[in-house]
């Protein structure tokens, strides 16, 4: 069976950092483009940052370019998503997913998904 499970999420304050980690079980990694998506409340899904797996080329979209990065582990079978500077606005439950395909940064393209964790920015 196929399966993400992110952790690293919580309670931050602005200006603070995260590491957020996408752990993959029944599938390596490598094979797939990870992304991290994320959704607020009352807000539709976005990519925050994707990663390919043919030349680990990256994506991020423009509200968290030069704070953000993504990268993968391969022999942890892990990819991770570290937030820095963090604002309110990032206030989200972050989601991982695989792409096997290589398509765009676009959550329609994932068909793997894990569950989600909460990340809160707030004073």
């Amino acid at each position: 069976q196929l399966q993400l499970v992110e952790s690293g999420g919580g309670l931050v304050q602005p200006g603070e950092s995260l590491r957020l980690s996408c752990a993959a079980s029944g599938f390596t990694l490598d094979y797939y483009t990870i992304g991290w998506f994320r959704q607020a409340p009352g807000k539709e899904r976005e990519g925050v940052s994707c990663i390919s797996s043919s030349d680990g080329s990256t994506y991020y979209a423009d509200s968290v370019t030069g704070r953000f990065t993504i990268s993968r582990d391969n022999a942890r079978n892990t990819v991770y998503l570290r937030m820095n500077s963090l604002k309110p606005e990032d206030t989200a439950v972050y989601y991982c997913a695989a792409d096997r395909l290589g398509g765009p940064c676009l959550a329609k393209y994932f068909g793997v998904w894990g569950q989600g964790t909460l990340v809160t920015v707030s004073s």
